[in-house]
């Protein structure tokens, strides 16, 4: 979806679609991280797990990482519309940024 969106976002120069894509990539990020958690939990609960679990951790990178595309694409838009670089600023600084 966030793909879509910052896809949609270049297609359109809409700062506002790409200024929700770099927002979504947060909840991204910590749902990763929440899983990852949990994956590292059921390795140690039973070894056995171990190989299934790191399949599933190298998918979720990925899909992780689609994200980071996502929101590259998403930080891309707003310089080319806004003439601003806003890849170091956070989600906050870029909302305000895209209203002005």
């Amino acid at each position: 979806e966030n793909l879509r969106l910052a896809l949609d976002a270049f297609a359109r120069l809409d700062v506002k679609a790409a200024a929700q894509v770099i927002s979504n990539d947060e909840a991204i990020d910590a749902a990763f991280l929440a899983n990852l958690r949990q994956l590292i939990s059921y390795m140690m609960e039973d070894p056995r797990t171990i190989s299934p679990a790191l399949e599933i951790v190298f998918i979720a990178k990925s899909i992780e990482r689609i994200g980071d595309h996502a929101k590259n694409i998403a930080e891309d838009v707003v310089h080319v519309v806004k003439g601003k670089d806003v890849r170091h600023a956070t989600a906050e600084q870029i909302r305000a940024e895209v209203a002005e």
